[in-house]
């Protein structure tokens, strides 16, 4: 892969992809609450139990489709992860009880769990070891500059409609349809490995050459819970139905502008260390929002979010790419995701139970806890001979 590009085609076409999908699913996610509980008439708890079903069923899928997609084509696979996903927006803008929205957003849940390890095991195929950082870095980029674009478009498109939400809805399955059309301009020109049968370790996703250093990123999702709830606490301290949309954009923007430099930077320096500073920005985020009195706080907090998932997320998948062969990438992203989707899916659980008033509890507790990840993986060194690749950095 000597003369490989640091951003392939597919690479390009998976970013355009991610960010029309991206636009759509944004435009959707501040305004569903309030389409759940004003238009449909949905209690409260119904929200909880959708997002809870919903992130459920991507993480089963992720595990499963992560094994499958090292054994066949990816493509097909990520074409239909990407049409349930433009389905599902099509159901919930024609959704009539809350119910229907529930099984829309199980099936968008289950295209993302479906399309998420082949897609990024693909990126990885065409991307040369040391540009992993980078190709990973300007895929979330994109990914989130549709989740800039999108809630800013549902903002003017709220307005536009006079405070209507239906019409709103459907605006979104626009760019999910450019989206599941963009998947055709994949090229698959790395059909996958077929690992041997001989031997244990050759059949399960699960390693120790991956799952170590990837510990503290499965250990941080149990306090990892949901951005509605911070979105929550942020309408809790006063901000507005408006302000909490355009705070949302801020995140998704700052997350978006450090993406691509922290892949690129992900290339020199270990990822443990950008890993680490990243969760630094998630304690103070967190422990900044318990301790906060007023809505002015939620500004830079949120921005600091973004930079928690601007410097950890691309980073993570490069760095576990480049610690798996090729035969068996697939399944350990799929995997990898699944245990950090159930990670968030409990987070979401403990902190629902325990928000109270404000959720100032389950906020300092997060806050504590990522504190404590910061620091174990700031000092925390590698075993010797734990990386496929040993001219990788980051190991």
């Amino acid at each position: 892969m000597a003369d490989t590009p640091a951003l392939s085609h597919n690479t390009k076409v998976l970013s355009a992809v991610s960010l029309a999908q991206d636009a759509a699913s944004e435009l959707l996610y501040p305004v569903l609450p309030i389409f759940l509980t004003t238009v449909l008439g949905a209690p409260a708890v119904a929200v909880g139990v959708i997002e809870g079903l919903a992130d459920a069923t991507a993480a089963v899928a992720k595990l499963v489709t992560g094994r499958l997609a090292d054994r066949r084509a990816r493509r097909p696979l990520i074409g239909l992860g990407y049409g349930l996903a433009g389905v599902a927006k099509a159901l919930v803008a024609v959704a009539w009880v809350w119910p229907v929205v529930l099984g829309a957003r199980v099936v968008d849940r289950l295209g993302k769990g479906i399309r998420g390890a082949p897609r990024d095991a693909l990126l990885a195929d065409d991307t040369a070891p040391e540009h992993l950082g980078r190709a990973f870095g300007f895929h979330r980029a994109a990914d989130t500059t549709g989740a800039v674009i999108g809630p800013l478009t549902g903002l003017a498109l709220y307005h536009a409609f006079g405070g209507r939400i239906r019409p709103l809805l459907w605006f979104a399955v626009i760019p999910a349809i450019v989206s599941v059309a963009l998947v055709g301009l994949v090229r698959e020109t790395h059909p996958p490995v077929r690992a041997p049968r001989a031997g244990p370790s050759k059949r399960l996703p699960i390693d120790a050459r991956w799952l170590r250093p990837m510990a503290p990123l499965v250990a941080h999702a149990l306090v990892n819970f949901p951005d509605a709830l911070l979105l929550l606490r942020a309408k809790h301290l006063g901000l507005s139905t408006g302000a909490v949309i355009a705070a949302y954009a801020l995140y998704n923007a700052v997350y978006a502008g450090l993406s691509y430099p922290a892949g690129v930077l992900a290339d020199r320096i270990p990822h443990r260390l950008l890993v680490a500073v990243g969760l630094l920005a998630f304690a103070v985020t967190y422990g900044g929002l318990g301790l906060a009195h007023s809505s002015g706080w939620v500004w830079p907090l949120l921005a600091g979010y973004g930079a928690f998932n601007g410097l950890t997320d691309g980073v993570g998948k490069a760095w576990l790419s480049g610690l798996v062969p090729a035969e068996s990438r697939a399944s350990a992203l799929g995997t990898f995701q699944a245990m950090t989707g159930v990670g968030v899916l409990v987070a979401g659980v403990w902190a629902g139970l325990a928000w109270g008033d404000g959720g100032r509890i389950p906020l300092l507790v997060a806050g504590a806890v990522a504190l404590v990840t910061a620091g174990w993986m700031a000092v925390w060194s590698p075993p010797a001979g734990s990386a496929v690749r040993p001219s990788r950095p980051g190991g």
